[in-house]
This record gives structure tokens, C-alpha cells and sequence, in this order.
């Protein structure tokens, strides 16, 4: 199975718009579900020279060519530059920023400013072979507020013929003048079922509990059943299962050296995301219902929901939505973690005192 036949109906409503394209167009939905790809696909169909009777690009013309090589001279794709980094150059991933005396800056988690201004000159020339021009802009909530109005005068002034493709996972976090200037086309959660046998297809062992972990979002199933995001998530479980036996800031140390070793993106973050869903699963047990997420842990959890008290759960849990927003910002990555694990290994003494 590929990307159209997981998002047949979404497929179907981006073909419908191909003969009267807005300027903008912003796909949004959870992450992990196959937005990206599914902007990335119709950009290409768009671009194609031949595009098949489904509206999905040939893959043979010219056009395709220079899309698979990432060098199509009427695409750009602009993402952060810790997203871009071992992608590759081309299409616009990025700019080169470098500090005084030549020494390389870290690649950025935000789409920067100098990104936005870099597509003057694209946005303002003729296309090349007189057809479409697309920006493809992901994830569209990692611009900040300068970045954002930037783009803004392109949206309002928009260049003939030329559509911005916008992929997000939080589109609250956009500007409304940005949402305001988009056509917004929700990408849902495909059916669990089909979902499944898309995994199973690709060869993803154990798809149920996969597809559990990761909300449902079958490309983010697919990305932990083949391991890519597993050593984080491993990581974190191991000290988190501890409950009240966890040493903070032995596993603070032992979380932190993952943290620097991890090669994709935003790593903090991703830890707190599945952080919040530990906890929605140890809520919903100390509330006597089944886990959502952690189905191979149903075990542990129920035993350390046991252990907790139901309003110190809740209260870590809005503390998470904190830790989300902090882990966004540059801060040293030890002592966030270490404040993480303190707090997390008081929701047990807590009752260990009551108990005693």
C-alpha cells in the first residue's frame, strides 16, 4: 500500500482542487499520519508532465526526475534546519548560517527568517516549463512570530501561479492572519484496520501494539516497529517503569546521553510527548480503565498507577504541557531532565509517606 491508498478520500479532495488551486493550502492532522507525504505527492503531481489518471505524478518524465533528485527548478521546501540536516541539499531546505569567524552554527528547530526571505527571487521569476510553482513549508508551526509575518506579505500578495503548500501538526500555534489566508484541509486518522495492513505490508511486525503507541498515526507505528525511534522511547520507558525505585538523577544521565546521540530532530520534545502519554495511560488506570498507548507495559502501569495518587497524576500531566513549551526553547538538556525525573519520582513518595 502507498500514501493514497491509506488517504484515498484526502487524496480525492487535493485531485478536486487542481483546477481551481488556491494560493495557499494548509494540511493539518496528527503527527505521524502522512501529511507531509501527501503535500510532497501532490506537489509533484502538480509539477508532473504526465501525471497518471489518478492525478498521481508518472514518476518517468522529466519533471519527476528532477523532483526525485530534489532539484526541480519550480519546487522549493523549506523546513527547519535540524530537520533538513542529513537530507541532502536542495530545494530550499535551508541557509548555511555561520557565526563569526566561520564557525558552523547548530541547525535550527524554527524556519528562520533569512528561509522565508530567500524565496524572493524564486516567487518572482517566470516558472520554467510555464507551469505550477509550489513552496512546500513544514512543519508550518515551527516559524515564530517575525518568520510568520514574513511569509505573510507573500500570502497576501500572492505570485500567478504559484501555491504554498503548508503541513502542520498544531495549527492553533499558526498566526489567524496565516490560517485566515489558507484553504485548511484536515488529513484525518485513517481506519485502524486499514492502517494495520498498510504496517503489515511493510513488513512491521506486531502492528497493534505499534499503531496503540503512536495514537494511531501509521507512519509514526511504522518509524517504531522498525526501531528508528526506539532508542529514545526505550530510554525513557526504562527509567519511567521504575516508578518509586527510580534514582532522578542516575536517569536523568542515563536519558540525557540518548538525548545528545539522537540524530533526528527536536529529541526533548518527542520525550515529552511520549512522556504525556505514560501518564495518560497511568490516569486511566488509577481511574479503572484500560490503557491507551502502552499496551505491552499494561502491567507495570497498572501497578504504578496503584502506587500514585490520581490528583498527583493530573497535576504532572498539566506540568507536562510546561515541560512541552520549556524542551522548545535552548536550555541545558541534563537539568531538564533532572528536574523531569525529581518530579516524576515524587508522585511516589507521596504515597510511600501515607502508606508507609
Amino acid at each position: 500500500m502507498n500514501i493514497f491508498d491509506l488517504h484515498e478520500k484526502t487524496w480525492k479532495q487535493l485531485g478536486e482542487r487542481r483546477d481551481r488551486l488556491p494560493h495557499a493550502l494548509l494540511l493539518t492532522g496528527q503527527r505521524g499520519i502522512g501529511k507531509f507525504e501527501l503535500a510532497r505527492a501532490f506537489a509533484g503531481s502538480l509539477l508532473c508532465e504526465n501525471p497518471s489518471p489518478s492525478r498521481a505524478a508518472c514518476g518517468s518524465c522529466l519533471a519527476c526526475g528532477w523532483m526525485a533528485q530534489g532539484n526541480h527548478p519550480d519546487f522549493r521546501r523549506v523546513q527547519p534546519g535540524a530537520l533538513a540536516e542529513g537530507e541532502g541539499e536542495g530545494e530550499g531546505d535551508g541557509v548555511d548560517e555561520r557565526e563569526a569567524g566561520g564557525k558552523k552554527k547548530k541547525p535550527s528547530q524554527q524556519i528562520t527568517i533569512d528561509q522565508i526571505r530567500a524565496l524572493d527571487d524564486f516567487l518572482h521569476v517566470g516558472t520554467h516549463r510555464q507551469g505550477a510553482r509550489v513552496v512546500l513549508l513544514h512543519p508550518a508551526e515551527a516559524m515564530n512570530r517575525a518568520t510568520a509575518n514574513s511569509l505573510l506579505k507573500s500570502l497576501e500578495e500572492p505570485a500567478p501561479g504559484t501555491l504554498f503548500l503548508l503541513v502542520s501538526n498544531e495549527p492553533e500555534r499558526l498566526l489567524p492572519t496565516i490560517r485566515s489566508r489558507c484553504q485548511r484541509l484536515p488529513v484525518p486518522l485513517p481506519e485502524a484496520s486499514r492502517a494495520q495492513a498498510w504496517l503489515t505490508a511493510g513488513g512491521v511486525k506486531d502492528a497493534a501494539r505499534w499503531l496503540a503507541l503512536a495514537g494511531g498515526s501509521p507512519l509514526l507505528a511504522a518509524e517504531l516497529g522498525t526501531g528508528d525511534e526506539r532508542a529514545l522511547l526505550d530510554a525513557l520507558v526504562g527509567e519511567l517503569v521504575k516508578g518509586g525505585r527510580i534514582d532522578p538523577l542516575a536517569a536523568a544521565a542515563a536519558v540525557d546521553r540518548v538525548v545528545k546521540a539522537e540524530k533526528r530532530p527536536a529529541p526533548l520534545k518527542r520525550l515529552v510527548e511520549w512522556g504525556q502519554k505514560w501518564f495518560v495511560d497511568l490516569i486511566l488506570l488509577r481511574s479503572g480503565q484500560a490503557p491507551r498507548y502502552f499496551l505491552a507495559q499494561a502491567a507495570p502501569l497498572a501497578a504504578l498507577a496503584g502506587q500514585s495518587e490520581l490528583s498527583g497524576l493530573l497535576a504532572f500531566s498539566r506540568k507536562a504541557l510546561q515541560y512541552r513549551l520549556q524542551c522548545e526553547q535552548p536550555l541545558n538538556s541534563r537539568l531538564f531532565l533532572e528536574d523531569f525525573f525529581l518530579n516524576y519520582a515524587a508522585l511516589f513518595e507521596s504515597v510511600r509517606d501515607v502508606h508507609g
